[in-house]
């Protein structure tokens, strides 16, 4: 099923869209000076949307200040009180994101509708397995783990269902949905049942994943197999880490489904016997090279960069790359689409790489 299609800010979510990358800033909202200086961090790093946290009336106020000045879009966070949905929408925010079910009442739902339709704002509703309405979790109660993420999925539908339901009675269309769970069976599961029977846009993600140790394997695993599926518009990888971090994680995600140019792509051998180079050293230089050019807006015009333990195999193996480095006893060889084109010891690789690369980035 296509997706409809909505506008965050100048961001295109659903139809034909690229997916895009949010994430959320962990700074307070009302400090406007450190909020805009993160968001620029992160919209550098290649963040397209922004989410801010909205607890009270001085947070909604100071929207005014940091969407006058972001380079992305914002979605207002807003839980409980109707009336920070309203101020933030006026004072310019791109988005919200609210559950109907706790803004306070009917009355408090056709108030934000309202302040929607007037602005044009579209609305992200969504549920989360750890705060599901009342009533929507009181049958989970299976012991075996397939049949309680069979539940939880779909109690998970049914209530996004349910809120997009409320905006709808008054006419809201642009809307985005999410359906989060902590684990990625049941979030995946969720997503797909509710892809099948709706066209809304989807904000995908695995909620409270945790430490970039092990939220990074969920979110792939979670984000991947739903991207692949066609399913999920744009994407957050939660992560209990700097939002750098998410935003980093995301791209990688995107890269390796080639949704996104990786420019370049690295690869880099697994270690073995054979190896007798400090790789994962000089690897680690490499890609902290090329993250640290595109942070610097450098546009690197190679594909495919390589980095290989052994002479042996290395050229032969990553023959399709641009650029690459195999190493010896004690010596390195530099290639370009598997022909060697010098042989250097292994102290001057590094620099000789670097050298290479700098000479093909361009400069935004």
């Amino acid at each position: 099923m296509s997706r409809r299609q909505i506008f965050i800010g100048n961001v295109a979510v659903g139809g034909d869209a690229a997916v895009s990358i949010q994430s959320m800033c962990n700074t307070p909202t009302i400090d406007t000076v450190a909020t805009l200086q993160q968001i620029n961090q992160l919209a550098d790093a290649g963040c397209q949307i922004i989410r801010l946290a909205v607890p009270d009336m001085a947070a909604a106020e100071a929207f005014k200040v940091i969407t006058a000045s972001s380079p992305i879009p914002i979605i207002a966070d807003i839980h409980f009180d109707y009336r920070l949905a309203v101020r933030a929408i006026e004072n310019g925010a791109a988005a919200v994101r609210v559950n109907p079910g706790n803004l306070g009442g009917e009355e408090a739902v056709k108030a934000v509708a309202e302040t929607l339709l007037k602005y044009h704002v579209p609305v992200r509703v969504g549920a989360n397995s750890g705060s599901l309405p009342a009533g929507f979790n009181d049958h989970l109660t299976a012991e075996d783990q397939s049949e309680h993420d069979e539940l939880l999925s779909d109690a998970l539908v049914q209530s996004v269902l349910a809120q997009t339901a409320a905006f709808e009675r008054y006419g809201v269309k642009d809307i985005k949905v999410s359906l989060k769970a902590s684990g990625v069976s049941a979030t995946v599961k969720a997503y797909r049942k509710f892809a099948a029977c709706s066209d809304y846009p989807l904000h995908v993600g695995v909620t409270e994943a945790g430490t970039p140790a092990k939220g990074i394997v969920k979110s792939s695993i979670g984000i991947g197999s739903l991207l692949l599926d066609g399913i999920g518009d744009t994407i957050r990888v939660s992560l209990t880490a700097e939002p750098l971090q998410e935003v980093i994680g995301a791209i990688r995600i995107l890269e390796s489904l080639n949704l996104r140019d990786a420019a370049p792509d690295l690869v880099a051998c697994p270690t073995c016997g054979r190896t007798r180079i400090d790789l994962v050293s000089l690897a680690e230089k490499v890609e902290n090279l090329i993250n640290s050019i595109k942070a610097a807006r450098g546009v690197i015009q190679l594909k495919k960069i390589a980095v290989m333990g052994c002479v042996v195999n290395g050229p032969g193996e990553a023959k399709d790359a641009d650029l690459g480095i195999a190493g010896g006893d004690g010596k390195v060889v530099l290639f370009r689409k598997g022909v060697i084109e010098c042989t250097l010891p292994e102290n001057e690789g590094f620099a000789a790489l670097e050298k290479i690369i700098r000479e093909n980035t361009i400069w935004k």
